[in-house]
């Protein structure tokens, strides 16, 4: 507790309602939330089974777990839960499976899975151009998932021809979905509200196992979350939720800021806490994001403050194009690295949209500055990782079809489209998978017969192998199948090199090491779990944390505004500071300013001790130059506390040569 600030204090240690602790960027509230869950389990003497804490990122949820056991001892903190939304309702859904009518193993589809779903289904409806709106649709499911709107609803309630026909798209999503014995993500959320609210005594039971709640990022809940929430604390109000409607800023998936306004209608008792003091910035960069900030309307007043130095004026680069911008950012980070020692590490460059880095990582390998793009390639995108985990999925679930279309013909084993097509539509008209429909005596009628034998021999190869993954160590089963399917020599024949199947066989055996430490990992604890638990974890995990692959080496950090929230950086540039851009076109055109501001104060409070903000003048568009408007949010910065920089109508030529003569003075000192 002396570590804390009195109001920091104040959120630990109140626990007798309900409470909402509003902190601003950088005010620790991990810290807060950690030592609540500590002071809970070591004062108030709630056992660590009876407490959970919910956050939206694996990365969050491992480091409140660190912390928690570097405080309290950890046989008072066995059973705690600290884990991600979904990784909660997926707990939920499997231990309550057959309320919900599902079987053990079910599988959990991810966006690439629920699309192949979606465009079979709507091949099968419709029109040609189908193809054009298969994300759209999938969005607007996913919406109205996180809505709470069932297939049934979203029918009637249709306000035209076009939504009538997602609606009836959505109702026969869900139908194959439970066929296969599947759930997608936005399930993991959905499926325990709807049980909960239908199931009172399925409610309690989880209402006497979680006894207090902490959430994480409260501002980024959708209606379905927040429904989650409020029916596990509604009993008891036994709950600390920790979040800033200034950096709500995914209103795209269903983010609702107001659903820190709504926490106060629903529980009048509320105790609302303000973490103001942040330990991050200079008081000049947390001077302009109050002042920017300030224009948005506020349910809750607040503004932060730092016994940080006032810090460096915020530099507002005009440059005359593209081009220059990306050079003017590149250069600079090259000058200060040379001059004054500052690491590549400390540098990150934040921007809108993921095209804007394009030009800009030219400009970095041209004066071979090193990078990294936050959202490069994780680890289960890989195409070697993706068929192991198909293999597994239809282990424990033969029923998805989603996995048996992956793997049936990885390796080769000479099953055609038309087979397939063949065994598919015989499946839907049984309504039962293509797994279960080859067990069929009725498949020999519909599906050729050469193909037929071909595919029944992949499925008893299939079975055999599920049934010795139960009965028997199930990490040998799973070496013995990448040696059946003769899976290295596959890899061989279709890399470049022997080396880079080598490196893709090692990374099949890495999952299969990841698979085997969660297994021992639980042994002889509450958190035991068997086969099909750790391989659902392992789909989880991979759905969660494509964006959160971590490099610690010394390389500038490349990143969108959306991806740096929760990030911190010594020296940020943010780029593209103008109309049409920050904020968006979509944005000015909708009126919904709000979120875009929003994106600009989360921007501006990543800078730990300097702050760049670059603009074009003109700009190519469809490959005619346009001039720019700069961004409304430059206007609305304290004019004291930034510096404008190339404003003037100096000679550009002159400029680049001084510009390239600093450049090679300083790569000739660099040379010495």
């Amino acid at each position: 507790m002396s570590q804390l600030n009195p109001r920091q204090r104040e959120a630990v240690r109140y626990v007798d309602g309900p409470m909402l602790v509003l902190a601003g960027a950088g005010s620790g509230k991990t810290s807060v939330i950690t030592r609540k869950m500590a002071y809970l389990i070591e004062q108030v003497g709630i056992p660590g089974r009876h407490i959970a804490a919910l956050t939206f990122t694996n990365k969050a949820a491992r480091e409140m777990k660190e912390r928690v056991t570097k405080l309290v001892d950890r046989k008072l903190a066995r059973g705690l839960t600290v884990s991600t939304f979904h990784n909660l309702g997926l707990n939920m859904i499997r231990e309550e499976h057959t309320h919900l009518g599902y079987h053990p193993g079910f599988s959990i589809f991810d966006a690439e899975d629920a699309k192949a779903l979606l465009q079979d289904l709507m091949l099968r409806e419709a029109s040609a151009d189908a193809g054009d709106e298969l994300s759209d649709i999938q969005m607007t499911i996913s919406n109205w998932k996180n809505a709470m709107l069932a297939p049934g609803h979203a029918v009637s309630r249709a306000a035209d021809e076009r939504e009538q026909r997602i609606a009836l798209i959505y109702k026969r999503y869900q139908e194959y979905l439970k066929a296969y014995n599947a759930v997608d993500f936005d399930d993991l959320i959905l499926l325990p509200v709807q049980l909960f609210q239908s199931n009172p005594e399925v409610l309690a039971k989880w209402r006497r196992k979680i006894r207090y709640l902490l959430v994480d990022e409260y501002q980024d809940t959708n209606l379905c979350q927040y429904e989650l929430v409020k029916l596990l604390v509604a009993e008891r109000a036994a709950f600390t939720v920790v979040g800033d409607d200034d950096q709500s800023i995914y209103a795209w998936r269903g983010a609702r800021p107001e659903n820190l306004a709504t926490l106060k209608d629903d529980f009048p008792s509320l105790k609302i806490v303000k973490l103001e003091q942040n330990y991050r910035s200079t008081s000049r960069i947390l001077r302009c994001a109050n002042t920017v900030i300030a224009n948005n309307p506020h349910v809750f007043e607040k503004a932060l403050w730092s016994d940080h130095a006032i810090g460096d004026e915020i530099r507002i680069i005009r440059c005359r194009n593209e081009d220059s911008e990306a050079e003017r950012i590149a250069t600079e980070i090259l000058d200060q690295k040379l001059k004054k020692g500052i690491d590549f590490r400390d540098f990150a460059v934040l921007y809108r949209g993921n095209h804007q880095s394009r030009l800009l990582e030219m400009k970095l390998q041209a004066y071979q500055i090193p990078y990294r793009i936050s959202g490069g390639q994780s680890f289960f995108s890989r195409n070697e990782i993706k068929d192991a985990m198909g293999y597994l999925r239809l282990m424990i679930n033969p029923d998805d079809d989603a996995a048996f279309l992956r793997v049936v013909n990885v390796p080769r084993r000479e099953i055609g489209p038309s087979t397939l097509e063949q065994l598919g539509n015989y499946a839907r008209g049984r309504k039962v998978s293509m797994f279960r429909a080859l067990h069929d005596l009725g498949a020999a009628e519909h599906v050729a017969e050469r193909g037929l034998d071909k595919l029944r021999r992949f499925a008893h190869w299939t079975d055999r192998t599920c049934q010795r993954m139960y009965q028997e160590d199930p990490i040998p089963v799973i070496k013995q199948l990448f040696t059946d399917i003769e899976y290295e020599e596959w890899l061989h024949q279709h890399a470049g090199t022997p080396k880079q199947a080598e490196r893709r066989m090692e990374n099949v055996w890495y999952l299969v090491d990841s698979i085997q430490r969660m297994l021992d990992d639980g042994k002889g604890t509450a958190d035991e779990m068997g086969i099909e638990d750790a391989i659902s974890r392992l789909i989880l995990r991979d759905m969660m944390e494509r964006q959160e692959e971590e490099d610690d080496s010394d390389k500038v950090q490349l990143l969108t505004l959306h991806a740096s929230k929760g990030l911190e950086f010594p020296h940020v540039f943010m780029m593209g500071l103008e109309e049409e851009i920050l904020p968006h076109r979509s944005s000015i055109e909708e009126n919904s300013i709000e979120e875009e501001r929003r994106l600009m104060y989360v921007g501006i409070t990543r800078a730990r001790q300097t702050l760049a903000l670059t603009y074009a003048a003109q700009r190519k568009q469809y490959g005619e130059k346009i001039e720019t408007i700069p961004s409304r949010f430059l206007d609305e910065l304290p004019p004291d506390d930034v510096l404008w920089e190339g404003m003037g109508d100096t000679d550009a030529a002159a400029n680049q040569r001084k510009g390239k003569a600093t450049l090679s003075a300083l790569l000739g000192d660099l040379g010495a």
